[in-house]
């Protein structure tokens, strides 16, 4: 592409923008070389009929020094329409770096452009006063038109169908079954699942979709739920953290998943698991998909979610608090 990062001239800062503009060049030109309608929906082979949605695995049983208390915030549901296509946890100042449309709750003012210290002064939509920025991509209707129908982010990009809105928006922070907490670090920046999954493996798959009328059940592809079920979305957040850096240059290797026991691997810490579940009501038999990349085709392995910490330090400490004591509290 005639484009190159040299690390010698090139602050940290600037090398992300770069690499994020290297990235928007070649999404460009696989979206002006696709075929028409190509991305619209996903293959057929996406979706999965309920009764062949396996068991979720059990949670870990608790040991003697397990933090299992829980903390609950309540947010909305993207009442106010807070939409965009920005990415500041992967492409912090690229606006629509994203090339589909996120969800956004808690934190009123998130943007590419957003910074620890305009994140603290912003109102929030999340009760207790948490600024904190929630975001996930958009789930769609596809057998209606979008108001983004010819939009970056929407119909131009292949993301077709109208924006769901959720019709409940759960968000909790949980214990560990392995021991004690440590609470997070200000500013602290996660992802959870693959953007990319599609074209690359599973390795870094974490979304988790299922439909209410039995939540302990779950697969990596669109259920097809019985009618009066909700279609929900889980998404799971690392909760070992490196104990230094808020984020770190891939935006993972600072903080990662715990082992099937809830074991932190070595040289990390365990902090709370941020947990978000996402419900919809759909009727019986109408096609959905959730936005993606374009050549990511719309597949639900893709699925993911952003954070970044915008709570004050002593809620922090708090919340930590109430997890190792085994307290239920609400933030």
């Amino acid at each position: 592409m005639g484009i190159r990062l040299r690390s010698t001239r090139l602050s940290p800062a600037r090398q992300t923008v770069a690499a994020a503009l290297l990235v928007a060049v070649v999404v460009t030109a696989v979206v002006a070389n696709r075929p028409a309608g190509a991305g619209d929906g996903p293959p057929g082979g996406a979706y999965v009929p309920f009764a062949a949605l396996p068991a979720a695995a059990p949670e870990p049983r608790p040991g003697p020094d397990a933090a299992t208390g829980s903390w609950t915030v309540e947010c909305g549901r993207n009442e106010r329409g807070h939409y965009n296509t920005d990415n500041v946890v992967t492409s912090p100042g690229l606006v629509g770096g994203a090339h589909h449309t996120h969800d956004h709750v808690g934190n009123t003012t998130t943007s590419a452009l957003s910074t620890d210290a305009s994140l603290a002064a912003a109102p929030t939509t999340c009760t207790g006063g948490d600024r904190s920025a929630y975001f996930w991509p958009v789930l769609r209707r596809l057998d209606r038109k979008g108001a983004d129908a010819g939009s970056h982010g929407g119909g131009r990009h292949g993301n077709t169908g109208r924006i769901l809105v959720p019709s409940e928006v759960r968000i909790a922070y949980l214990g560990n079954p392995a021991g004690q907490v440590l609470p997070y670090p200000a500013g602290l920046r996660m992802i959870t699942g693959d953007p990319v999954a599609a074209t690359t493996t599973d390795t870094n798959v974490r979304a988790r979709w299922g439909c209410s009328v039995d939540p302990g059940r779950s697969t990596t592809r669109y259920p097809r739920c019985p009618e009066g079920s909700a279609l929900t979305r889980t998404l799971s957040f690392p909760s070992c953290w490196n104990g230094l850096h808020p984020d770190s240059d891939n935006h993972r290797t600072h903080i990662v998943h715990p082992d099937p026991a809830g074991t932190c691997p070595p040289a990390t810490f365990p902090v709370p698991r941020l947990r978000i579940t996402l419900s919809y009501e759909l009727p019986d038999g109408v096609p959905f998909a959730v936005d993606s990349f374009p050549e990511q085709r719309r597949d639900p392995r893709t699925d993911h979610a952003m954070y970044v910490g915008a709570l004050p330090e002593r809620a922090r400490t708090e919340m930590a608090d109430c997890l190792n004591e085994g307290r239920h509290c609400r933030g």
